[in-house]
Formats: C-alpha cells, sequence, structure tokens
C-alpha cells in the first residue's frame, strides 16, 4: 500500500472541497474508489476527469492496472474549455 498526496484541480477542487490531501492505496482503481466514496459529485467529476500520476499521463490505460509509489503525487484534470 502507497501512500502519497491526490491533488484536485477546477471542478475537482469545488467537488472535493479541498485542493489536496493525502492518500493510501495500491492502485489507481483503488484510490479513486476511495475518495469517491460517500462523495458523489466528486463521483461525477472523476469519471470525466483525466489523471496524471508523478507528472505522467495515464491516458486509457487500465486504473487497475496503475501501481502508485510511496510518495506518489496523483492529480485530477478535468475537462476544461480553451486551450
Amino acid at each position: 500500500m502507497a501512500r502519497g498526496t491526490i491533488r484536485y484541480w477546477a471542478a475537482a477542487k469545488d467537488a472535493a472541497g479541498v485542493a489536496e490531501e493525502p492518500f493510501e492505496a495500491a492502485t489507481l482503481a483503488e484510490l479513486m474508489a476511495d475518495v469517491t466514496a460517500g462523495r458523489d459529485s466528486l463521483a461525477q467529476v472523476v469519471r470525466r476527469s483525466s489523471f496524471l500520476v508523478d507528472g505522467d499521463p495515464v491516458g486509457r490505460r487500465a486504473h487497475e492496472t496503475i501501481m502508485l509509489a510511496d510518495g506518489a503525487t496523483v492529480e485530477v484534470l478535468p475537462p476544461f474549455a480553451g486551450g
């Protein structure tokens, strides 16, 4: 189980009510399940978001396959207008 920081941007930050928080999770899928449990508005934003793990884009890879390292930073990037 890795410990790290999850950072929320734009609509994800509004839905989470915080800019960042610590986490404990082994995979990105586990992390997303943990942070959205009981937070319906955040879950809606997360479903539409893209993610960076330590600065690297996750892209279309299955979240179950994204292993998190101790000290990882995960960023939640909702879609935004512009360019």
